[in-house]
């Protein structure tokens, strides 16, 4: 009888048999032994992987709320300063089309400009607090969401995706179709 590998159990460093973490940098469908961005969201069931990727969906969802929220307090700050007199609501859907000044100084022209363009109506302190904020949980959350999907797990990954398109199924059900006609273009933004 071979005691060995009793007596090696039992010497064995606890940590390491807690956490045996599945690193994998292709598509992968692992479940068991998968970790979600930390060491110690490490997956050892079937029901609790099921239950991450519940989790995962409800924070896509979250995010979406958080996008849907932060325009809500953009319109309401948007609001209380034209009624304070602060500020002007556009009434026409025109653009002229032309470029102001500083947008034409730029690294070809010699010009120097060193100011921040500061086109708007500025926002008080404690709202920008507040709109600070709400964007930078928006941006934790964007980039947590994105260490989800590196896992390269297909059922992750789809459980981000989902979570994000039935958030914004629930808090995208209106456009503003002025906003968006007038825009001419997003740029490089991801969201």
């Amino acid at each position: 009888m071979d005691h060995s590998a009793h007596h090696m159990d039992h010497n064995e460093n606890p940590a390491a048999t807690m956490a045996r973490c599945s690193m994998h940098m292709l598509w992968n469908t692992q479940i068991i032994d998968t970790c979600i961005v930390f060491q110690s969201w490490h997956v050892t069931s079937n029901a609790y992987f099921f239950g991450s990727c519940i989790a995962i969906m409800a924070l896509g969802v979250f995010y979406e709320y958080l996008r849907a929220f932060s325009k809500s307090v953009d319109t309401r700050i948007a609001l209380s300063l034209v009624a304070n007199g602060k500020g002007k609501h556009a009434t026409s859907g025109t653009r002229s089309g032309r470029s102001s000044p500083d947008e034409d100084a730029g690294l070809l022209s010699g010009r120097r400009v060193f100011k921040i363009a500061t086109t708007g109506t500025p926002v008080p302190f404690m709202l920008r607090v507040l709109r600070a904020a709400l964007y930078g949980a928006t941006v934790f959350l964007s980039f947590f969401l994105m260490l989800v999907f590196m896992t390269y797990n297909a059922y992750l990954i789809f459980a981000t995706v989902f979570g994000a398109a039935l958030g914004h199924f629930i808090f995208g059900s209106t456009i503003n179709i002025d906003a968006i006609l007038g825009e001419e273009s997003k740029g490089m933004a991801c969201h």
